[in-house]
């Protein structure tokens, strides 16, 4: 965001024709990771031509977590959005609906308090993004003053970036969530690739319909990998020790019950280390996994141990369900998960 709002001396890893141009789209593609774009060349004509490369993004590599730092430019640590599922204050929120065990938490868990950091460097920049997530928690909590625009079909999007360059905004965000929906119902097979393809079409819609001069950013949150039936619960000998799960399938955050941590790691390195990363929060926090200062109230919402997998595995827990039954994943830190484009063109 510094790079693009603010523009000065730009980083090395922003593609050359972005820097210091005057009229700006920032379009995130929801799921896009690097490896699969970079297998799926041939389907993507428009992104194949751009220029950039890949960029890591952050930990847990998951889009409420990632949102967050793309949009105020600070790491989780320090904004304290630190995964799918957080614990605060004795519940477990899930921070994409906004919701707890007892439902709505947007008066119990107000976003503007959870949240802190001032989105998009304190400028009001128009965005565009689904029409439904207008009023979420999660959308105050990592959009917060930002000019609302909301759409229901990519065509609404194309048409909206187009009339806002137009009427003179010199930077636009866009958000589009498609691949990712896609790929955690049908995985990385004919359907992705089937919407990997209409996602880079809709950047050349974008390209083709904002004025001449105008520089199209794109990037992602994260990558994907398929897990499919690869699931497994958390082992009995390792739920002795824990009272509660936050995080997701391949970033599970364990929270030990009083006296237990210590024990919790024993067992979940003996029961799960053959397929997953098994640390501490000492241990994710002292290596920077969050960046290089974590707040007294993000330390407080990570568990005493992670399950982060390092196979193509998830680990489920009861509470944590959805609509159906996710195929391809996120949140770990394996490269297909970890690298995302960071890819640039000038109208």
């Amino acid at each position: 965001m510094t790079a693009l709002l603010e523009p000065g001396e730009a980083p090395d890893w922003m593609p050359a024709v972005a820097r210091g141009a005057r009229r700006v789209v920032l379009l995130l593609l929801d799921g896009v990771g690097w490896e699969q774009l970079g297998a799926r060349r041939h389907l993507t004509p428009t992104m194949a031509a751009m220029a950039g490369g890949p960029l890591a993004t952050v930990l847990p590599t998951t889009t409420a977590t990632a949102l967050t730092s793309l949009t105020t430019g600070c790491p989780p640590g320090e904004h304290g959005l630190v995964g799918y599922r957080m614990h605060v204050h004795g519940e477990i929120l899930n921070v994409l609906r906004w919701t707890t065990a007892t439902g709505d938490a947007r008066h119990s868990i107000p976003a503007l308090k959870a949240q802190q950091q001032a989105p998009f460097l304190g400028h009001r920049p128009p965005v565009i993004t689904r029409t439904e997530f207008r009023r979420t928690g999660f959308t105050a909590a990592h959009l917060d003053t930002a000019r609302f625009t909301g759409y229901r079909l990519p065509s609404t999007l194309v048409t909206e970036v187009g009339r806002l360059c137009r009427a003179g905004e010199p930077f636009v965000y866009a958000y589009y969530e498609g691949v990712d929906k896609v790929s955690h119902e049908y995985g990385l097979g004919d359907h992705f690739d089937a919407e990997l393809a209409a996602a880079d079409r809709l950047v050349a819609d974008v390209l083709a319909v904002v004025p001449a001069g105008t520089v199209v950013v794109v990037t992602a949150d994260h990558g994907q990998v398929h897990v499919g039936a690869d699931v497994h619960p958390v082992h009995d000998e390792v739920l002795a020790h824990v009272a509660l799960q936050s995080g997701e399938g391949r970033f599970r955050w364990l929270h030990a019950r009083p006296g237990r941590a210590s024990a919790l790691l024993d067992a979940a390195v003996a029961k799960h280390g053959h397929h997953a990363w098994v640390v501490s929060r000492d241990e994710t926090v002292d290596g920077g996994w969050f960046g290089p200062r974590v707040s007294a109230e993000a330390s407080a919402r990570l568990g005493d141990v992670a399950l982060v997998a390092r196979a193509d595995v998830a680990f489920v827990e009861p509470t944590d369900t959805g609509p159906y039954d996710l195929v391809g994943r996120h949140g770990s830190a394996t490269a297909a998960e970890l690298y995302v484009p960071l890819l640039a063109a000038s109208a």
